[in-house]
């Protein structure tokens, strides 16, 4: 018992108080209140406001109900990015159940053992993937329903047990469904990561992670009083598929804004640029891959990309291809992030006008990691978990806290703990820290190139390559060499009519050599310089250095 006058430290609380858990429908609050009437299109064809988008979040609710999908279910989404995918992401989890985004890129095989792992029970679909499930059927375990979704009304052939037509079951129900409130802990939404061995592993993120998530990125994102911002005027146009993280969390932020959504169905490039000039988008995310995509159409068609702001990750972005979306007129910067780390961990905003820094500092720290965003600690520690120099130059790994971590694998619990190791999330990334908070990748732990007793960053060799002139893109990897260990190995895509040797590159590397920019270890023999007609990438656009060197060693 509390002795008579010792301070009590917990407030006073009114019975009738609400305790306002942090769940995914508080994110529609502001947008319904102040953005109503908000603009939200699927690739020009549909328009729909925001209060109509409530009130398809009640019916999609109502017909998932009637399907007996109740608090704990679970439910896939096989779309490409669509207005039904958008409205999955707020009318599942609301119902207490969990949205499984499904990784339609990865091969059939794990696409079956994702949605056995998972326990989906019912499967949203867009009939362009129903011949995908056909194949796997004898191996689902758990789905017993699926509901197709289409952009025709051409009737789609499956032996599935069909539940209906989407569009169909969702307009024939009541908007009037009630989300009650829930413990805030509760998971929300499960996707799969496929790393470098195993089978996929499944990360999961409750309501509460995904609120603090949109909330500290949004922070961040309209920090800044301009360039590399977000602002309630922007309109926005997701390029990073909505399976992938959840689209890196940027749909839930730009609801909660009440932004105007773009959602642009499947990524083809003369669709992506149509809707960028009809539909006046502004805010875009996206990996490298695509921005070059977009790039070179652009270019072919004479398109006008000013005023677009993007956001690359997933992979490194090259001072080549920020240069080149600089000319082109995009304000780009790099964001860093996982699919264990909700996944926004750090931006690289607040970079100088290149009119008062010059052009390649202004590059150079837009290609930058960044700096954390709020509520992230992030730490570059050494094998025993000392912080290392935060001098530009001592090399360690990332280690994260925040509030939005995944706290593990699903169904893993030893993949879960070596992740947790020491009370960090460990990113097996190796980086630097600049004194005033700049973090900057140097390589993955598993793709630093050991050689001659010295550490070889890939990533850096293979901006440096990209700088040649008719470079499109390159991936350096390490194979294996009696005499030091690992040597480098460069893989390099050229343009149309290129006409670079594996000696123009040896030459370039050297004279970067000499003038002590990278060490002489770092410059793969001619032998080693490989051109190829392309590089194999990840299911979310990623360059497959495991298969690489598989393909190499």
């Amino acid at each position: 018992m509390r002795e008579t006058g010792t301070p009590d430290p917990l407030m006073t609380t009114a019975a009738a108080a609400y305790a306002y858990p942090l769940l995914v429908k508080q994110l529609l609050i502001h947008s319904l209140t102040v953005r109503a009437d908000q603009e939200i299109t699927y690739r020009g064809a549909l328009r729909y406001t925001f209060a109509d988008f409530r009130r398809r979040v009640g019916q999609l609710a109502n017909a998932l109900a009637s399907l007996d999908v109740r608090a704990g279910s679970t439910v896939a989404v096989m779309d490409w990015d669509t207005h039904r995918y958008l409205e999955s992401y707020f009318a599942i989890p609301m119902m207490g159940a969990t949205i499984f985004t499904v990784n339609v890129r990865i091969s059939a095989q794990q696409i079956a053992y994702t949605l056995n792992d998972a326990g989906a029970e019912v499967l949203i679909v867009n009939s362009d993937f129903l011949p995908v499930l056909e194949a796997i059927r004898g191996e689902l375990k758990h789905v017993r329903e699926v509901i197709v979704a289409s952009d025709d009304e051409a009737k789609p052939c499956t032996s599935f047990p069909v539940a209906g037509d989407y569009e169909q079951l969702v307009s024939s129900m009541s908007a009037d469904f009630t989300f009650e409130d829930f413990d805030e802990n509760t998971r929300a939404a499960i996707f799969y990561t496929t790393g470098t061995t195993g089978d996929p592993k499944g990360v999961c993120y409750s309501h509460r992670q995904i609120v603090l998530h949109a909330l500290a990125t949004a922070t961040t994102l309209c920090s800044p009083c301009s360039g590399q911002r977000l602002h309630r005027d922007d309109v926005y146009m997701p390029i990073t598929p909505m399976f992938h993280v959840l689209a890196w969390g940027m749909p839930y932020i730009a609801v909660m804004l009440g932004l105007k959504i773009v959602l642009p169905g499947r990524y083809l490039p003369d669709t992506l640029l149509h809707l960028k000039r009809t539909e006046r988008v502004t805010f875009s995310h996206c990996v490298p891959t695509v921005l070059q995509m977009l790039l070179d159409a652009a270019a072919r068609e004479a398109h006008d990309l000013s005023g677009w702001t993007m956001i690359i990750g997933g992979s490194a972005l090259s001072p080549a291809l920020c240069r080149a979306a600089l000319e082109q007129g995009i304000d780009v910067f790099a964001g860093y992030g996982m699919s264990e780390t909700g996944p926004v961990a750090a931006l690289s905003q607040g970079v100088p006008d290149a009119a008062s820094v010059g052009i390649d500092e202004a590059v150079r720290r837009r290609c930058m990691t960044g700096r954390p965003v709020p509520m992230v600690e992030l730490r570059v520690v050494d094998a025993q978990m000392n912080d290392v120099p935060r001098d530009g130059r001592a090399q360690g790994e990332i280690v994260l806290r925040s509030p939005y971590l995944t706290p593990g694998y699903h169904n893993k619990p030893e993949a879960s703990e070596a992740l947790w190791e020491g009370g960090y999330l460990h990113t097996q990334d190796v980086a630097v820290m600049t004194p005033d908070g700049y973090v900057q990748i140097v390589d993955r732990i598993k793709d630093v190139i050991k050689t001659g007793g010295e550490w070889v960053s890939s990533i850096e060799i293979e901006a440096l390559i990209n700088e040649l002139h008719g470079v499109e893109e390159s991936a350096v990897i390490g194979v294996k060499d009696e005499r030091w260990g690992e040597r480098p190995k460069a893989l390099i895509v050229l343009r149309p009519h290129a006409t670079l040797d594996a000696d123009d590159v040896r030459a370039h590397l050297l004279s970067l050599a000499d003038a002590k920019r990278i060490s002489r270890y770092a410059v793969p023999e001619a032998e080693r310089v490989i051109f190829v007609a392309g590089i194999p990438k990840t299911s979310v656009g990623k360059i497959d250095k495991k298969l690489l060197r598989q393909q190499f060693e």
